[in-house]
């Protein structure tokens, strides 16, 4: 370690062991009308679908500067009868409560629901929903009204019988229209399920292994409300993949969005992007296809982001039990290094088993901390594996800079803490009060939301408006500096596992109370400047234009 990074290491977590930790995640799901409990079908045969699910999303999706909440559902197999499940949409009211428009909006549509993912793929300034399924996949336009239109088939989407997990927007051509990344996970079929079993009696759940793999597929938007299946003409088809997680990342900083897929039991691939319609698999190059012991691990849940403020993006994957979290760090050649081994990090993860995961800035003091929602896919694997629980405690890690993390789940509640059989994680400022909140779904079970309480920290939050760009601004970097500190971070769609968080950026600054300066640099190519930004408030960037829209931080909820 540089000597100039070892003293700030030394000075930073002195610091930071000094303060008093007041942030808490207060359970307001009940309070909130949240009243879902999530249907995984299960009914004793053990089907492979049924123990990944569910996503979940924030989506502003009447554009009132609110973000509301999306649950994904499953349903009942054929020829076991039950109660309908579909998805959920809750609209945010403005003041702690929900209201649960999911028929008014046209969303109760029946599939095995997995995924989703939010992005205004025409650019009218509403955003669209596509939600991933094991069978059909549905592509819902946004009416600008309030209600949304399946519009799956003269979209071009629709014919593919497919077990797809997660999905992300991204504009990887730059033609300021988003496409489509859609990962998949294996071939199975109902009349092709297979008996597995851990102890040699009862029928569990299968591991990828036991089925053929197959390939993510790319989207092409054509621009008319049209796409095209560019997959293979991308250089994307690979059937060996068993796709459960996508992140979208700038590894190698040359302004072309990267697609990195977390594979379960094969290994992870990090697509390049050549900058012509086309990429190259660079995974095991870039070293993060294998663990350290040339081992592919199950991964699950992704993400991306600067957590040591090197200029670069490292990356998050959650693994399978007694296989840690990985968290390869970018080596700024091409190269990561997994630095989870020797870090809190690995060894607090070693047996849990890992789904959602993110960089978050939770207590906004400038550096992103590491979320991740733990459950086990076997109710009984206590029976086999004594150090493994079915239901188990999330990970909340507090980055203290200089590449440490410390663990403080416990300090953050007790309903946080507790064990669950999660799987989907996504944040957003549900409130409006500049610090950000989470959303946690379980498998089987009831959406948990946690208010962020407690958080003293001051921030900036940004939203982007593209005009040659994605109207979104998907894909477009912001850079800040404050004080003698500088952050950066990509407005992206997907990451975590099946879900997504809302498409605002949100800057911790710790006790500094303006940027002093801005750069947004869009996919377009263009770039704006700012200059002296206070915080405490939510501002609207225009693409050409800078700021157009300043809204001061809610203190409604406190």
């Amino acid at each position: 370690m540089k000597k100039s990074v070892l003293i700030f290491t030394l000075f930073f977590c002195g610091n930071l062991s000094a303060q008093a930790q007041h942030t808490q995640f207060r359970d307001i799901t009940a309070e909130a009308g949240l009243h879902f409990k999530h249907n995984n079908g299960a009914f004793g045969k053990k089907y492979l679908p049924e123990t990944l699910g569910p996503g979940c999303a924030f989506i502003d999706y009447d554009g009132d500067g609110w973000p509301d909440i999306v649950l994904i559902n499953g349903e009942n197999w054929p020829g076991h009868p039950g109660p309908a499940s579909t998805l959920k949409l809750y609209h945010n009211n403005h003041n702690g409560t929900f209201t649960d428009v999911t028929h008014k909006a046209g969303l109760d549509v029946p599939m095995f629901g997995l995924g989703v993912a939010v992005g205004d793929y025409d650019n009218d300034g509403h955003d669209d929903l596509f939600v991933t399924a094991v069978g059909q996949s549905h592509l819902f336009h946004n009416n600008g009204n309030g209600t949304f239109t399946d519009v799956t088939k003269s979209a071009g989407l629709w014919g593919h019988d497919e077990f797809s997990t997660s999905a992300a927007w991204v504009d990887y051509d730059r033609d300021g229209k988003l496409d489509l990344v859609v990962a998949n996970y294996v071939q199975w079929a109902v009349k092709d399920d297979l008996f597995c079993t851990l102890d040699g009696a009862r029928k569990s759940y299968c591991t990828p292994e036991s089925y053929k793999g197959t390939s993510v597929r790319l989207w092409h938007n054509l621009g008319n409300g049209k796409f095209e299946d560019a997959t293979q003409k991308a250089k994307l088809y690979d059937p060996t993949s068993k796709s459960l997680g996508i992140a979208i990342l700038d590894y190698n900083g040359d302004g072309w969005p990267d697609i990195l897929i977390a594979n379960d039991t094969q290994p992870n691939k990090l697509y390049m992007n050549k900058k012509d319609g086309t990429f190259e698999e660079q995974g095991v190059a870039a070293g993060i296809a294998f663990s350290e012991d040339g081992i592919a691990r199950a991964g699950m849940g992704v993400d991306a982001a600067d957590y040591d403020r090197s200029g670069k993006p490292s990356i998050l994957v959650s693994n399978f039990a007694n296989q840690m979290l990985s968290l390869y760090h970018n080596e700024g050649n091409g190269l990561f290094v997994d630095e989870a081994p020797s870090s809190e990090v690995g060894r607090a993860t070693l047996v849990t088993l890992g789904f959602g995961c993110f960089f978050f800035d939770y207590d906004n003091d400038g550096w992103p901390d590491i979320f991740v929602a733990d459950g086990h896919i076997e109710s009984d694997v206590e029976r086999v594996q004594k150090r493994v629980s079915y239901a188990e405690p999330p990970h909340l890690f507090r980055n203290l800079g200089g590449g440490k993390f410390q663990e403080v789940t416990t300090a953050m509640g007790d309903v946080f803490s507790a064990p669950k059989v999660a799987r989907g994680a996504a944040y957003a400022d549900v409130d409006n009060d500049g610090a950000l909140d989470l959303l946690v779904t379980t498998n089987g079970g009831r959406v948990y939301l946690f208010h962020n309480e407690g958080t003293t920290g001051h921030s900036l939050r940004i939203k982007l408006r593209g005009v040659r760009s994605n109207r979104d601004g998907i894909g477009s970097i912001v850079r800040i500096t404050a004080g003698a500190d500088k952050q950066w971070k990509m407005l992206r769609s997907g990451s975590s596992y099946l879900s997504q968080s809302e498409l605002v950026l949100t800057f911790g600054l710790g006790s500094l109370t303006k940027v002093d300066a801005m750069e947004v640099q869009w996919p377009s190519g263009q770039k704006d400047e700012l200059k002296n930004v206070s915080a405490g408030q939510t501002v609207t960037i225009k693409e050409g234009q800078g700021i157009v829209l300043s809204e001061p931080y809610s203190k409604s909820w406190r």
